[in-house]
């Protein structure tokens, strides 16, 4: 009987094709070796699954900048082996951007070999696969916060809106506010989940189908703060509701690149945009809000919002991310 070499042991892996000009994933078996390089191995326990992740393992968007690769953006584990001294066997990681699942292999896969730079220890107070019910979402809805927090906002400034609030980055964005003390106001094109967002944290409801928006460039003001991975018409009528030096995250496009609006919020107003990168966040931003999700902004509700599925159930979820039908969070059984 043939014995396997650590670095031929097999596991499985979910890995996108480019084949006959069509991109589409499947499960594949694959050995260490066939990884992309880096100094610290891990042995993946969860992933989980973003808008980003559905884009680019279907094709819907020009995410993945090379093929075949094996994709998710995100993974946590522990870590098998590593060249470099900050981490030892056993310690519990994760990883989430950078090139991850774009340019490098990713996190749907019983092994993953990444950079060292790239690895941030999982914070006391989360466990592998809380961790990976943040995920990338999650962490950019908490780098939201911890960005507006940066720019004044305080519990006291006044009630905070979320958009798109049923989705990755809205639910737990929704939470963390919530933990936080806000008066969190959910806007959604979802009005039956009501209760399900009241169970989050959320004071208000406001539904998309009735919002007014108006037409000037000035409107009521409403709110000290707003998360909105929506963008688009959205994210134009959150600029002329802000209250005078609100700040406004903006994470994401599900409702278009395209903004119009005027100058008048900003300079009459002092409303402020702040673009929320979280692939190329500071290490040291990185690491707090990675501890700040693992105490006062922890989402009390991640084991009920999230779905655990297995790879062989990733080209389903992203259908219902694509079709804008998701509810909280998928977490990727990889191990």
């Amino acid at each position: 009987m043939r014995v396997f070499t650590f670095l031929e042991h097999m596991f499985n892996a979910f890995k996108v094709f480019e084949e006959n000009g069509k991109i589409s994933g499947r499960v594949v078996e694959l050995s260490l070796d066939d990884l992309s390089n880096g100094a610290v191995v891990i042995k993946a326990a969860f992933s989980s699954v973003n808008y980003k992740d559905a884009l680019a393992a279907t094709g819907a968007g020009k995410i993945m900048r090379r093929f075949p690769l094996v994709g998710g953006i995100d993974v946590a584990g522990t870590v098998e082996s590593s060249a470099d001294p900050r981490f030892k066997a056993g310690d519990a990681v994760l990883v989430t951007g950078y090139d991850l699942g774009v340019a490098h292999d990713g996190g749907y896969a019983g092994y993953v070999r990444v950079p060292a730079d790239w690895v941030v220890p999982i914070p006391a107070g989360l466990s592998s696969f809380e961790a990976m019910a943040v995920g990338t979402a999650g962490f950019t809805a908490a780098l939201s916060v911890v960005e507006m927090e940066r720019n004044g906002l305080t519990p006291a400034s006044g009630p905070v809106i979320v958009t798109g609030a049923t989705g990755g980055v809205g639910s737990i964005a929704v939470q963390c506010l919530a933990a936080g003390g806000y008066e969190v106001t959910a806007l959604t094109g979802k009005p039956q989940e009501e209760s399900y967002l009241r169970s989050l944290g959320a004071r208000h409801i406001v539904s998309r189908e009735t919002l007014q928006m108006g037409t000037r460039p000035l409107e009521k003001a409403t709110w000290a703060g707003a998360v909105d991975p929506v963008g688009g018409a959205t994210l134009a009528w959150l600029t002329r509701t802000m209250m005078p030096n609100g700040s406004i995250a903006s994470s994401g496009l599900t409702g278009g690149t395209e903004l119009q609006t005027t100058v008048l919020p900003f300079i009459l107003r002092g409303v402020k945009l702040l673009g929320i990168d979280s692939v190329t966040c500071p290490a040291t931003t990185r690491l707090e809000v990675w501890r700040r999700l693992g105490t006062d902004l922890k989402p009390a509700r991640l084991a009920e919002t999230a779905h655990e599925i297995s790879l062989s159930g990733l080209m389903s979820a992203f259908d219902v991310l694509l079709k804008g039908q998701a509810r909280g969070r998928y977490v990727v059984k990889v191990s």
